[in-house]
Formats: C-alpha cells, structure tokens, sequence
C-alpha cells in the first residue's frame, strides 16, 4: 500500500501500486473500514465490486490505483465507492461468454449498485458506484 488518508468518520482514501497483490488488500482494508464505521451490512458487496475494479484497473492501466470510501453525513443510507486509475479511457461493459474467465465485473457492478459511473480525472478516470445502507 503506498500511501492512506483517513479524513475521519465519513471518507477514507488508500493508494495502491499496480501489484496483484493490490486486489487483496484493497478487499481487506475496505471490509476493515467498513467494519469500524458500523457498516457490515454491505461489506462483502463492497469489497467484491472494490476487488472487480481494482482487477479491471490492473489489466487495464499501469501507475497507482486509487480507493475512496466515502459515508456522507448528509446521506446516512449510501456508502459511495471509487476506484481510480491513470487510463483515461472508460471501461466497457460486455457480455461474457459461459466460458469466458473474465468479462463480468461491469455487469456485476451495475447489477449489485444503486447507481454506478465513471468520470474523467486529472490523470486517469475514477469508476465509482453507490450501495444502499440498510437502517
């Protein structure tokens, strides 16, 4: 892990190298994370979509790959979720084949999120998605 911000109760940010190890523990810091902040209820889903993502970023782009978690104040019921990486060009959802090893992440995102998206950074995109937070 390069680098973390925690920015208090409501927002944490990791950086990772582009490392196949990346995949693990950005699953294992979000489910800790998630754990501190009282949300469990939507760990296991976060940090399979948190893993499709980083999976995509490292197939896909070279350079730091970026995780945000943010748990607004303002909207106790979502927990928002980005990944970013230095690729500017947006991922393309497909439609796998029953024998294809690859290819369902996007769909899984969209299927399992609230709503979900990408938008251009800086250097890079950030592909980001919303889960519900039960009461």
């Amino acid at each position: 892990m390069i680098g973390v911000i925690d920015n208090g109760d409501d927002c944490a940010e990791w950086t990772f190298p582009a490392e196949p190890g990346a995949v693990r523990t950005a699953r294992a810091v979000v489910r800790d994370r998630l754990r501190a902040w009282g949300l469990d209820s939507v760990g296991d889903i976060a940090a399979l979509l948190v893993s499709e993502l980083v999976t995509n970023a490292l197939r896909h782009a070279t350079g730091p790959i970026g995780v945000r978690l943010v748990h607004p104040d303002g909207s106790p019921g979502t927990l928002l979720v980005e990944v970013s990486d230095p690729l500017p060009d947006p991922p393309r959802e497909r439609t796998a084949d029953l024998d294809d090893e690859g290819g369902r992440g996007l769909r899984l995102v969209a299927c399992s999120a609230r709503a979900w998206g990408t938008r251009p950074g800086e250097s890079g995109k950030t592909v980001w998605f919303e889960l519900t937070v039960p009461d």
